[in-house]
């Protein structure tokens, strides 16, 4: 850890875009929805003013065409990344824009509402989608001064503002956009420095009582064996001196002498600053997918782990990072499909130049289709009635762990996707019918987060923990 910043092979990666559900903008977009059409009906009948009808019902026929969509094309509980959320609320923008601009431009006062979007992409995006929300927001405000649609009372009386109180809100939104945002932006920020700072000190502090136990482990065993190691030391000196005439014997005692000196040496090494060893910093894949699942090899059910026919298995096997997010978050996927499997699990393994990817499979009844657009959220769930207690087992186990796991695997670069299956397996094992539940972990190789970028050839030297 250094100036206050998470070293990232133990935290999380702070990536804007990746914290903004999908489910937010839509129940978001729907309220806009409900205000607009409600605002339209009591323009049109309390206030007697002639809107056009047809075409702001097209403007919001539009929002709600792209909320089923999204609906329909994500899962329930997808985040979007940086650009997805961008031109969301791109969308948001312009489809406001033509909204005020069918109903007065700037005479409109809802025109103060494009600074929403501004203020969403000043929190939660990156600079760069701050900027374009931003500029759109201007650029929108500004054209809406020239192209827009009067109000008129169905007397035929036109609802204006003077032009220099157009003027002055045209200026006001300009300075709103900009001030708003880099002010939001600001603060945001600083939260993020802090957030990151609190969690910085948390894993240091947690890192160095680890540390500080395994120094006193070490210093426990060194102070334990120096006696025995002195006695050793000191009985294979004599003999040295006792076999002069016996030049073997003599050579094999003062060895025993020298590498009775190396662990004494190595004890006190290790207990002053602790030793990484180099070799399980990476190891290859199919190893990484063994250990996660090592813990539920004997539990019942069996589980085979393949290399995917579609892998390009002539290629060599990637070398990974022994990262405890993956390790973990594996180990609490496999443990979900060995739950619910009835006989077996398979661990499909594969890698393109591209990918690498991971299918854990199993053959029980499937994720239920009532939570299968929820998973990786931790769910709540009542206490059951007495009568209802060993009933409906799906739901069971579809809570904390899966996010934990999602969690931990997203945050190495990983993509999860969830599904029931139902078609032919195109692993190298003989056939079945993948009827359970699928879940399926995909990293990409030129993103770091589990491939390691040069392979350690033997192990060489331990050296201290950095």
């Amino acid at each position: 850890l250094n100036e206050n910043k998470v070293s990232p092979e133990f935290a999380p990666e702070f990536l804007p875009g990746r914290w903004v559900r999908l489910r937010s903008f839509v129940v978001l977009r729907w309220v806009a929805i409900l205000g607009q059409i409600a605002t339209i009906v009591i323009a049109h009948l309390w206030f007697s003013l002639a809107i056009p009808l047809t075409l702001m019902g097209l403007a919001i026929g539009a929002s709600v065409a792209l909320n089923i969509v999204s609906l329909m094309v994500f899962a329930k509980n997808a985040r979007l990344n940086n650009q997805q959320a961008t031109w969301m609320l791109l969308f948001d923008t312009m489809q406001l824009a033509v909204m005020v601009s069918l109903s007065g431009g700037l005479h409109n006062p809802f025109i103060v509402l494009i600074l929403a979007p501004v203020t969403v992409a000043a929190t939660a995006l990156s600079d760069r989608a701050m900027i374009i929300v931003g500029g759109a927001g201007i650029a929108a405000t500004t054209i809406i001064a020239y192209f827009y649609i009067p109000l008129r009372a169905q007397t035929g009386d036109l609802v204006l503002m003077p032009d220099l109180f157009v003027l002055g809100l045209w200026g006001a939104m300009v300075i709103s956009v900009i001030f708003i945002g880099l002010y939001t932006r600001r603060i945001a920020s600083e939260i993020r420095s802090v957030t990151e700072a609190l969690l910085a000190t948390q894993m240091a502090l947690s890192r160095e009582q680890k540390l500080t136990d395994l120094g006193g482990v070490i210093a426990a065993a060194a102070h334990e064996l120096g006696t025995p190691l002195a006695t050793i030391k000191l009985t294979a000196a004599e003999l040295t001196h006792e076999l002069g005439g016996q030049i073997d014997l003599q050579e094999d005692a003062t060895l025993i002498v020298q590498q009775t000196d190396r662990c004494r040496d190595i004890l006190q090494s290790m207990g002053q600053a602790g030793k990484d060893d180099m070799l399980i910093k990476t190891l290859p894949l199919i190893a990484l997918v063994e250990e996660a699942a090592k813990p539920h090899m004997n539990r019942g059910k069996a589980i085979e782990i393949n290399v995917n026919a579609r892998a390009k298995i002539n290629d060599e096997m990637p070398q990974v990072l022994r990262r405890a997010e993956i390790i973990h978050g594996l180990r609490n996927l496999i443990q979900n499909a060995v739950d619910y499997a009835s006989t077996t699990v398979w661990i499909d393994v594969g890698w393109t130049d591209d990918n690498i990817t991971l299918q854990i499979i199993d053959d029980g009844k499937g994720y239920s289709p009532q939570v299968i657009g929820w998973i990786g959220d931790p769910f709540i769930r009542a206490k059951k009635p007495m009568k209802d207690r060993g009933k409906r087992k799906e739901y069971k186990g579809l809570g904390l762990g899966l996010f934990i796991a999602k969690t931990l695997l997203e945050r190495t670069g990983a993509l999860l996707s969830f599904e029931n299956g139902g078609g032919a397996h195109n692993g190298q094992q003989p056939l079945r019918i993948k009827t359970g539940a699928i879940a399926q972990v995909i990293w990409s190789r030129h993103v770091d987060g589990i491939e390691a970028k040069q392979n350690l050839n033997g192990l060489g030297d331990n050296r201290p923990f950095k």
